[in-house]
């Protein structure tokens, strides 16, 4: 694990929340982009080394649309940046950590996978690699 790449907050109103992480952060978003593949439009804010990803359903039925009905708003996953995915995969899953999702096209030019939240303190663990 190199570092944290981001931090994955669900919202029910994206340009709601922008406006909310703009005054934290005292800057603006620098990227919006929308995931089709997991039905959600995103948002980055750049912080350091690390970003905010603020993630909003665009259907109730998506992953995000779900998380927000069963647990509202807030903190969805924490993700780690990794040379090789692929790698890291092998090495977790040999220490018995279960994938749940991936390796797969993610937001900002990632490649990512998530381990599932009881193995990791009910946190929503994503590792992530660039693409290509």
């Amino acid at each position: 694990m190199k570092r944290i790449e981001h931090i994955g907050i669900a919202v029910a109103d994206l340009q709601a929340a922008e406006r909310i992480f703009s005054d934290v952060l005292g800057e603006s978003p620098f990227k919006r982009e929308h995931v089709a593949s997991e039905g959600v439009d995103v948002s980055f804010f750049q912080t350091g080394e690390s970003k905010v990803e603020l993630l909003a359903s665009t259907s109730p039925e998506g992953p995000i649309g779900q998380h927000i009905a069963k647990r509202g708003e807030g903190l969805h996953h924490l993700a780690f940046f990794v040379d090789d995915i692929r790698g890291e995969i092998d090495r977790l899953t040999g220490l018995g950590y279960r994938v749940i999702s991936g390796p797969k096209e993610g937001a900002d030019n990632k490649e990512i996978a998530f381990l599932h939240p009881g193995d990791t303190n009910r946190v929503l663990v994503e590792l992530c690699a660039e693409r290509g």
